[in-house]
């Protein structure tokens, strides 16, 4: 009796063990799957979500292309086209670093590292083959009446007078291609009007002279190279010229 009493509670015993057992197995695999099931849920939200979150963050700037102009003409026979010129010259200014000081001189031209705006002009001509002082010179004198600027200063003054804005804002409006004040950011069309080597005139309230770059925004808008102080520089700068001293005049040199 005493052998097979010990015998059913070893029995029972085992049975309470593999009972145990069994549900703590059964347990462990729930909270797996739960685990499981959370991970891949949660897997699933970062696949779906993911690809939106950086659509939206990415941004692609895009670097619209103007065609670009030439003269078609080489005044000094150098290989490079005028208006390739004209902009070497005025780099060659800002390279330099002319510190703006405005200053009457005999003879008319500033020392290389003096200058203002309008010595950026003729400085970029000078490159490019062009003799700026003795053009506006020779019209003046022929044209006096035409140039307000200098009949209020008392007549003609070889030394200053091709460095005086409003004088040669007369001159290129007769000698040069008239073209659209207006800045278009990201119009193609209106972009092309605006080329390297242009000549831009603001005639607001603080006159200024420009010549345009080559080198443009990502929006199209180029950079201008002039000297506004503290020395020539090219920069972008055409917009907010155009903010405190408006356009008054764009002109394309081209040898007649």
């Amino acid at each position: 009796m005493k052998k097979r009493f010990f015998v059913v509670v070893a029995c029972i015993i085992i049975i309470l063990a593999l009972a145990s057992l069994y549900q703590t197995s059964n347990n462990t695999d729930k909270t797996n799957s739960n685990t499981n099931s959370n991970t891949n849920s949660n897997a699933f939200t970062d696949k779906t979500e993911m690809p939106a979150t950086e659509e939206t963050k990415e941004t692609v700037e895009e670097t619209l292309l103007i065609d670009k102009i030439l003269s078609g003409h080489d005044e000094d026979q150098d290989g490079i086209d005028d208006f390739e010129d004209i902009i070497l010259g005025a780099r060659k200014d800002a390279a330099n670093k002319p510190s703006y000081r405005s200053a009457y001189y005999r003879g008319g031209y500033p020392p290389e590292d003096e200058g203002v705006c309008t010595d950026v002009i003729w400085r970029s001509f000078l490159e490019a083959g062009y003799n700026l002082k003795d053009m506006v010179d020779k019209d003046i004198k022929s044209n006096t009446r035409d140039y307000k600027r200098v009949t209020e200063s008392g007549g003609p003054d070889p030394n200053i007078d091709f460095r005086r804005v409003p004088n040669l804002a007369v001159f290129f409006s007769k000698t040069a291609q008239k073209l659209t004040i207006e800045v278009k950011p990201g119009d193609i069309e209106n972009l092309k009007k605006w080329q390297g080597g242009d000549i831009v005139v603001f005639g607001g309230r603080t006159k200024h002279i420009a010549i345009i770059s080559d080198k443009r925004r990502p929006d199209g808008v180029p950079y201008i190279i002039h000297n506004g102080g503290p020395y020539t520089k090219e920069e972008d700068a055409l917009i907010y010229w155009d903010s405190i001293s408006r356009i008054s005049h764009h002109f394309r040199w081209i040898k007649n």
